[in-house]
């Protein structure tokens, strides 16, 4: 495998650093979801149904914001929103710590709106600083360091609170999160190319001009993958507590987060990289096998390789897909809907798996993931047949009137 896609990237002037910068974001706000479930446990004497409220209000804030927040830097630049943003997520994670429960829920939803929309972003530098044709090795980055934030952020969170105290790590974090904004905002990388900068200021194009049938598509195709990821994770933890290796729970996550952090690397230099609803598709048809392999932990996370290898490719190409589609001055806010698909296929498919979890067997949970990404791979394939078929009607119509 080549790697001189990535050593181009390097070469790029504030691309390394404003990478570097989002790792860092990203780690505190991956650990969140853990110190919080064990603040309220352990801290504030709840139950884990109450923990999952929290959990549950701040991933709809963070669903809800995402395109809002994007809206807001297309109008008005990254300063104002990453001020705004790491203000307030600086205050909630410093005061969280010293919530009693009822004040911390209400607190979770607008908290989440106002999370640092640190992967949009990410994307959005990145295509405002990469020319086309290295975009995707680019994307394939930027979810590899992603995979890092997973295997580190929560490491060094639940390490803390078991240490010292989860007050301690909350703390810790609203203050990251103040320091990291405030980095963002002196660094202000930019979010459109010297070229799309230059053209001519007009007011942004109408909803419906941009958001096309291949737009949904790969909307749903995010969707779809978050969905499949998050249910077989659930599952693969449950079928190490139903076989009583909880205690491998650690390494078979780590050994998914290397397989996806490989998977991504791959991609990113492929000479023929498979299309977006091919990666998808594939994810799930890989995901369907996986609960035969219920015996012990090391053939369950053998079983999982293949399945997480396209977890990153998947979500790249996803990214490299909607940066494509939509005009520049509306990337922002396409960036966020692509958050707010991802998380809403986390919150339908963490429910969703989880009754299937509880009604039967562990191993029907891989099924259960499958079947709902193949649902979701269904409705992107026909958006995007529907958006080829027009396309084809249009250059038609175009052709006769010629």
């Amino acid at each position: 495998m080549g790697l001189q896609p990535y050593l181009q990237l390097f070469r790029i002037r504030a691309l390394p650093t404003s990478m570097l910068l989002m790792l860092l974001i990203r780690m505190p706000i991956i650990a969140s979801g853990v110190v919080l479930t064990l603040h309220v446990v352990s801290e504030l004497g709840r139950g884990y149904g109450a923990a999952g409220l929290v959990g549950t209000a701040t991933l709809l804030g963070t669903a809800l914001g995402a395109p809002v927040l994007g809206r807001m830097i297309d109008r008005y630049g990254l300063r104002p929103v990453v001020a705004a943003c790491g203000f307030v997520s600086c205050a909630y994670w410093v005061s969280s710590a010293h919530l009693p429960y009822p004040v911390l829920l209400m607190a979770a939803l607008p908290a989440g709106v106002l999370m640092i929309p640190a992967g949009s972003i990410a994307r959005q530098v990145i295509a405002a600083l990469v020319p086309l044709a290295r975009r995707r090795a680019a994307f394939s980055l930027d979810q590899v360091l992603l995979e890092v934030s997973y295997m580190i952020g929560p490491v060094v969170a639940i390490f803390v609170s078991t240490e010292y105290s989860t007050s301690l790590t909350l703390t810790a974090m609203g203050i990251a999160n103040g320091v990291f904004a405030l980095a963002l905002w002196y660094l202000n990388p930019p979010v459109r190319s010297p070229g799309e900068l230059s053209g001519p200021a007009g007011p942004s194009p109408a909803l419906r001009t941009w958001v096309s049938t291949k737009f949904l598509a790969a909307l749903a195709i995010a969707m779809g993958a978050a969905f499949v990821l998050v249910g077989a994770e659930l599952s693969a933890i449950a079928v190490l507590r139903a076989s009583g290796d909880v205690a491998w729970t650690g390494v078979v996550l780590a050994v998914m987060g290397a397989a996806s952090l490989v998977g991504g690397l791959v991609y990113g230099v492929a000479s023929r990289p498979a299309s977006q609803l091919t990666l998808m598709v594939l994810l799930t048809v890989f995901t369907l096998p996986v609960g035969l392999a219920t015996q012990n932990w090391w053939i369950l996370a053998l079983a999982l390789v293949p399945t997480n290898v396209l977890c990153a490719p998947t979500l790249a190409a996803t990214a490299g897909t909607v940066s494509e589609l939509v005009p520049h001055t509306v990337r922002g806010m396409a960036m966020g809907l692509q958050d707010s698909a991802t998380r809403l296929g986390f919150g339908l498919g963490s429910p969703f798996v989880g009754f299937v979890l509880d009604s039967a067997e562990p191993g029907w949970g891989f099924v259960a993931a499958a079947s709902g990404g193949l649902c979701f791979a269904a409705v992107g394939a026909i958006l995007s047949l529907r958006g080829r078929r027009r396309e084809h009607t249009a250059a038609a119509s175009s052709r006769q009137h010629a």
